[in-house]
């Protein structure tokens, strides 16, 4: 099997796939997503070709599967462009992890966080606007205590928490000017952790809890610490009917408990890490995704 992974030069997770590919006697092949560029000649013969380390040319729709490991940003043309060859390889018979509309929805947080609350699943109360005065109006509907969050990110990056309403004012109307959405939430109260649920295909690969003591945010990068956690049947639920609804197939979910009790879905990441997951749970995640890939990819053909 020939699989080529969407990722940066130095990624951990790209040396840890070409770790599982090797040992599972496959070939991983690193492609840079700016390299990408794609010919149309005749229905049947797209090329897609992308560049590798050693600016090396690899033919993408040669390919048995492809991993999305990284999306980086790039303009509105940039990001359309790339959604649409993973959609082109795809149609194609290429196997996509995630599926291209899978990542379009995960990526986009308006867009993940309303079709998870369509589905009756619990999502903080949530706003989202495009103007400064809309959002000072959400500041006090919400409780005047609001993570604001962008609308495309990751790993916590670019979140603040607002509680002073002329502090408030002042991100809003910055953020305003440089022509971003407003994307508020209600700032949950809980008790300094939330939960990772790696979700591969409808089965839970496992799950740890993320603590971090000195900030709201529990993500790794920010230094949270991790430990094992054993999933009630709620939450269970919960994260595969959230990767279900977002069409993710392999997706790691965030649920946050408020200080009642009650249990939150947070987000659903459509290329969620898992060196610190691995390192707290010692779960081989690579390998679980490339056995995965090798009996869909032979059951395809």
């Amino acid at each position: 099997m020939d699989v080529g992974v969407l990722g940066n030069p130095a990624s951990w997770y790209v040396t840890d796939i070409r770790r599982a590919c090797r040992e599972q006697g496959h070939v991983a092949h690193r492609i840079d997503f700016k390299g990408l560029s794609a010919s149309e000649r005749t229905a049947d013969s797209p090329v897609v070709v992308g560049r590798g380390d050693d600016e090396s040319t690899c033919d993408l729709t040669a390919l048995d599967a492809v991993i999305v490991r990284t999306m980086p940003p790039g303009s509105l043309e940039q990001v359309v462009f790339r959604m649409d060859v993973l959609a082109r390889l795809e149609s194609r018979g290429i196997t996509i992890l995630n599926p291209p509309k899978a990542i379009e929805c995960a990526v986009d947080k308006y867009l993940a966080t309303s079709k998870l609350a369509a589905d009756g699943l619990p999502v903080p109360e949530t706003v989202i606007c495009q103007d400064a005065e809309t959002a000072m109006a959400a500041l006090t509907e919400l409780g005047g205590d609001v993570v604001v969050k962008p609308l495309f990110g990751a790993e916590g990056r670019g979140i603040v928490r607002v509680s002073d309403p002329d502090l408030a004012f002042r991100t809003f109307r910055t953020l305003e000017r440089t022509q971003v959405v407003l994307y508020l939430q209600r700032f949950v109260e809980h008790e300094g952790y939330d939960i990772r649920v790696l979700v591969l295909d409808g089965v839970v690969l496992g799950a740890f809890k993320r603590r971090n003591p000195h900030d709201f945010r529990t993500n790794m990068s920010r230094a949270a610490t991790g430990e094992p956690h054993e999933l009630t049947d709620e939450e269970h639920e919960l994260a595969t009917r959230a990767v279900r609804v977002t069409g993710t197939l392999f997706g790691g979910v965030d649920l946050l408990y408020d200080r009642s009790g009650r249990c939150y879905v947070l987000e659903v990441n459509a290329v969620p890490g898992w060196q610190g997951f691995r390192r707290v749970t010692g779960i081989d995640v690579a390998a679980r995704l490339i056995t995965w890939l090798g009996v869909h990819v032979r059951a395809r053909h």
